[in-house]
């Protein structure tokens, strides 16, 4: 049997202000989403929002519901969004961010593991890669280049097609 190792490259910034302009914008942007988030019962409220390489930028928020399963995560919504809106071009950036009233979190909030795995489907759909940025709400932010930064092994449309 051969041991392999797994390595993931991420950019550590101490805070948001020594982010790419564009990207610093990104996550301003996520900011303000996530304050109309619908979130009752966690008071966790997610924003997320989505450069576009045609310029555009869509935004999305958590939504929960009273059945805990019925809720959608923020990425999800933008990502579902962006895609629906303009289906043909390409996702360059998402960006994360929360807020809640109940204490401040201060390390970075990455996407759950069903969001890595839409954002890995976008990338693949897409054939490029997406960069993920994400904060708590103040402190370090961290920026993924890819999915494969951030969910190692992903399982894609490939591994449905059959073996030849």
């Amino acid at each position: 049997m051969e041991e392999k190792k797994i390595t993931l490259r991420f950019r550590l910034s101490d805070d948001a202000g020594d982010l790419e302009n564009a990207d610093k914008v990104l996550l301003g942007k996520a900011r303000q989403a996530a304050l109309n988030a619908y979130a009752p019962y966690s008071r966790f409220r997610v924003g997320a929002a989505i450069r576009m390489a045609n310029g555009e930028i869509i935004t999305g928020n958590n939504q929960e519901n009273a059945a805990y399963p019925s809720g959608l995560c923020a990425e999800r919504v933008a990502l579902f969004a962006a895609s629906a809106q303009f289906p043909s071009s390409v996702i360059e950036a998402i960006a994360v961010t929360i807020d809640t009233d109940t204490h401040e979190i201060i390390e970075p909030v990455s996407p759950c593991g069903a969001c890595r795995q839409v954002l890995a489907e976008y990338e693949h759909r897409q054939g490029k890669e997406i960069r993920v940025i994400f904060s708590g709400e103040t402190g370090k932010t961290v920026t993924v280049d890819g999915l494969n930064n951030l969910l190692p092994m992903t399982f894609t449309a490939n591994n449905l097609k059959k073996s030849k």
